[in-house]
């Protein structure tokens, strides 16, 4: 298998690379679709894999694909995705795709997971777990090595704890998650209407602006005790944080380590290790890529 294809389906963009056994990354790409248009991006990624394929003189060893969404159980179509991606859920991407073998679906938190634990951030670590910050909040967590599916794929959708059952409801109907308190879908109602995006905020935070500190502060605490939570519950090495707030550097994991100097429970002074994540918007393309190299035939 001298190299395979790495499909990370997004909101309005697909990711993709084309990878060596090894991890060797041998090209990314980055291509917009309009999510109006009706199945747009299946079109668009048909055509992405064939030109792959011929730029690299012979077909993939093996293809594989990260979605938003649930799973499958048999691991060959993402079964459920609602209100977004028409035409997503039950698609089978093997048939699809004409592939001559399988092609192996992955929830894309759950791959973006894989991705890092091979060629970035979590590479080594045996436990771990993964908080993409960004619209929403994903995750995804690996315990002894192996990761976490659950009964029917939910497992890792760790933005979605609740830390406060008054609060209002997120996307999947937990009251107060972790992600109502930092992920950027709900920060114009947190601020007032006065920052569109988390950037935004952190800029004018920077500047020592005393409310979008207090802002910005709340949401970075209330990620510490999720945080917390998840380390008590999962006892992981390390936890890597990605998406776009990450990408903010010290303006949150400055704060984030101080908060949780305080909260974070430290038997024997053993702590988890807070780590940005490394592969950026193509960790799903790498962690599909790693899932069509590792499927069993």
């Amino acid at each position: 298998m001298n190299y395979a294809i790495g499909i990370d389906l997004g909101g309005s963009s697909i990711k993709a690379v084309t990878a060596t056994p090894a991890g060797e990354a041998l090209s990314r790409h980055n291509i917009d679709f309009d999510p109006d248009k009706n199945m747009e991006w299946a079109e668009k990624i048909r055509a992405l894999v064939q030109q792959l394929q011929q730029e690299r003189g012979g077909p993939a060893g093996g293809i594989g694909v990260s979605a938003p969404g649930l799973a499958a159980a048999d691991g060959r179509s993402i079964a459920c995705m609602p209100e977004r991606l028409q035409g997503l859920e039950g698609l089978d991407w093997t048939k699809f795709l004409s592939a001559p073998q399988p092609v192996p679906v992955l929830n894309d938190g759950h791959a973006a997971l894989l991705g890092e634990a091979w060629v970035g951030a979590a590479r080594g670590f045996a436990n771990v777990i993964l908080l993409p910050l960004g619209t929403g909040v994903g995750g995804a967590a690996m315990v002894d090595g192996r990761l976490l599916h659950g009964h029917i794929g939910r497992a890792g959708h760790l933005g979605h704890a609740s830390l406060d059952p008054d609060g209002p409801p997120d996307c999947a109907g937990t009251p107060g998650s972790l992600e109502v308190a930092i992920g950027n879908c709900t920060l114009q109602t947190r601020s007032g209407g006065r920052f569109q995006t988390t950037q935004d905020l952190i800029a004018v935070y920077l500047k020592g602006d005393a409310e979008a500190t207090a802002i910005w502060l709340k949401s970075v605490k209330a990620l510490a005790a999720a945080v917390c939570s998840f380390i008590n519950i999962l006892d992981p090495e390390a936890v890597i944080i990605g998406g776009g707030i990450a990408r903010a550097g010290v303006a949150l994991f400055g704060p984030l380590q101080r908060f949780l100097e305080r909260m974070e429970w430290r038997p024997g002074g053993h702590r988890a290790k807070i780590i940005p994540a490394q592969l950026g918007e193509f960790g799903g393309a790498f962690g599909a890529a790693f899932n069509a190299l590792n499927a069993p035939p």
